[in-house]
């Protein structure tokens, strides 16, 4: 009786006496103990609600029960489907919308309501890739700030892949720390570009040094990746790394000199077509015959190989403990046995790519050692 009333009164009331009568209707029904009749008048008035001509009424209904599991669907499909001010509300936090419901609203194309599914808490790897292959860069931007969406590996190359030219998306992809390593490897060559075309840059280092700097600096950041890459993602990295053609033996050698033998052999796996396991237990327990066969079905010439062979002879005394396993001390060591190969042309060129690297790096570690010594 009481919402018979309502409805009859709704026809002659203002809008704004009608939205707050509509906001107030909400929170009865969610809040208040109604009987079966009375639950269904309040569901039947606020269906009715739906087609009131002033979106005032519709925000106020919207408004009392966006947070609510106990709305019908019928009137949070009704209000999902408004006007953007109304079906934000609902979009953005309804309990009552599922994964398909979601799904569909960002197949929708509208980027109000895509945005507002970017931000809901605790999205779904399938809603997140929705998101991912059609929403607009100011979804995808709120879908990268959100950090308890579940965003697969898959959904982040598909985000790269449509908006590695969206500098406000590459800055959101910088900051997230499950990024794959793949993602972020391509990200900073990709930044390291813009760096190379930025005016600002041009002025602070001088436009000859440039390209050596910024080049510079991409290197430091991949070989922080390949450092610090987690297990189950050196497959990833190391194959789009190959796909790129920076598996180069002076790459190579560098990594195996700082003993990342875990990378070492996914890469030499990747060469070779062997399998990763057997590939590391060769390089850990097989004899230098072995190895020298396993390198020159890589493709490394003769000279190299030989290089590449008493490397990993070092490296395996160091990890049996028969030397002091020091980075600095193992690398020196590295560089000692590559002398040796000098006289041929193509080892002298790696080993002087090879010190390069080798001395950038222990300038970092030293670096890094100090601040973290005055942090303490």
């Amino acid at each position: 009786m009481i919402v018979e009333k309502f409805l009859q009164w709704s026809k002659q009331a203002k809008a704004i006496d009608r939205a707050k009568a509509a906001n107030a209707l909400g929170r009865a029904y969610i809040q208040s103990s109604m009987s079966e009749d009375e639950a269904r008048a309040a569901e039947a008035a606020m269906i009715f609600l739906l087609d009131d001509p002033s979106p005032l009424v519709r925000f106020g209904l919207a408004e009392a029960i966006c947070f609510s599991s106990r709305i019908p669907r019928a009137v949070i499909m009704g209000l999902a489907s408004d006007q953007l001010d109304v079906a934000g509300l609902v979009v953005s936090c309804s309990p009552v919308l599922g994964d398909s419901d979601l799904v569909d609203l960002v197949a929708d194309s509208r980027p109000g309501l895509q945005l507002a599914v970017a931000m809901r808490q605790n999205l779904s790897s399938s809603v997140c890739a929705a998101v991912a292959e059609v929403g607009c860069n100011l979804a995808v931007s709120e879908l990268l700030q959100n950090r308890k969406a579940r965003i697969a590996s898959v959904s982040f190359n598909r985000i790269w892949e449509r908006f590695e030219d969206d500098v406000d998306v590459r800055s959101r992809l910088i900051d997230r720390d499950d990024l794959p390593c793949d993602v972020r490897h391509a990200l900073i060559f990709k930044v390291g570009h813009a760096l190379a075309g930025s005016r600002f840059v041009s002025s602070v280092v001088g436009i000859g040094r440039v390209s050596s700097v910024t080049a510079s600096a991409c290197e430091r950041a991949i070989h922080t990746l390949t450092d610090n890459v987690r297990d189950a993602e050196i497959p990833a990295l190391v194959e789009h790394l190959r796909i790129r053609g920076d598996l180069s033996p002076a790459f190579l050698m560098h990594v195996l000199c700082k003993g990342n033998i875990e990378f070492f052999a996914a890469s030499i796996a990747a060469i070779s077509g062997m399998g990763r396991a057997r590939v590391r237990a060769i390089l850990v327990d097989g004899r230098r015959a072995s190895i020298a066969s396993l390198l020159t079905s890589c493709g490394i010439q003769r000279s190299i190989g030989e290089v590449f062979v008493q490397s990993t002879l070092l490296w395996r005394d160091a990890a049996k403990g028969n030397s002091e396993p020091f980075p600095g001390q193992i690398m020196d060591r590295h560089m000692q046995a590559m002398r040796r190969y000098q006289d041929d042309k193509a080892v002298a060129e790696m080993f002087q790519l090879v010190e390069r690297l080798n001395l950038e790096y222990q300038r970092r570690s030293a670096k890094d050692y100090a601040i973290s010594m005055t942090a303490a």
